[in-house]
């Protein structure tokens, strides 16, 4: 699942159900080799906002549809896994090569990996709540949540994102109602690149 899909399953479902729920998403890419990596996507929600969603008939609602789900207390969590070469590693339907993410080789022994992130406020319908109920059900959906997009497998020898003070991963961490409401200080792109 991609985060464009996740914005249009939360927004038809907060605005169609008014319902109050807590999303947080975490994609991660680790580079396994030169020309391989993995990749992680979990997603995770009020188990009551699932089961609803699951029974309700607003169309393609499925939030996991590539991954699998586990039901984990009051919580709800799909996990997505991908395996293999760089051109493998998808988690979007996007036909458009600037909303994909790119992980390619950047020199011997160095591969690059960048998130597409100058569409994500778009994709979480930002401006889009006009009026004041439908901020509110936003924020009840959002406000407190967050979206994690990390780089690990290897020495990060160069980012934009958040390094960690073992120089083993990067991150960068974006609050969704900063996405709804058009103020994420995000660049056009997340990138880290790691020494293999």
């Amino acid at each position: 699942m991609g985060m464009m899909k996740l914005g249009q399953i939360a927004g038809t479902l907060v605005l169609a159900l008014g319902l109050s729920a807590c999303v947080d998403a975490t994609m991660e890419i680790e580079v396994t080799s030169e020309e391989t990596a993995k990749g992680i996507m979990i997603v995770s929600m009020d188990r009551g906002f699932y089961e609803m969603s699951q029974a309700s008939d607003t169309g393609d609602n499925d939030f996991c549809d590539d991954g699998s789900v586990e039901i984990v207390e009051d919580k709800a969590i799909c996990t997505e896994v991908k395996e293999g070469r760089f051109d493998e590693i998808t988690f979007d339907d996007s036909s458009s090569e600037s909303e994909k993410l790119k992980i390619t080789s950047a020199g011997p022994g160095l591969v690059r990996v960048a998130f597409p992130t100058s569409t994500m406020a778009n994709d979480f319908g930002a401006g889009d709540a006009s009026d004041e109920e439908a901020q509110k059900m936003m924020e009840a959906f959002f406000a407190g949540h967050y979206l994690t997009l990390k780089v690990s497998g290897g020495d990060i020898v160069e980012s934009n994102m958040e390094i960690a003070e073992d120089g083993q991963s990067a991150q960068l961490v974006i609050g969704f109602m900063d996405l709804v409401n058009g103020e994420a200080d995000i660049p056009e792109e997340a990138y880290a690149v790691v020494r293999q």
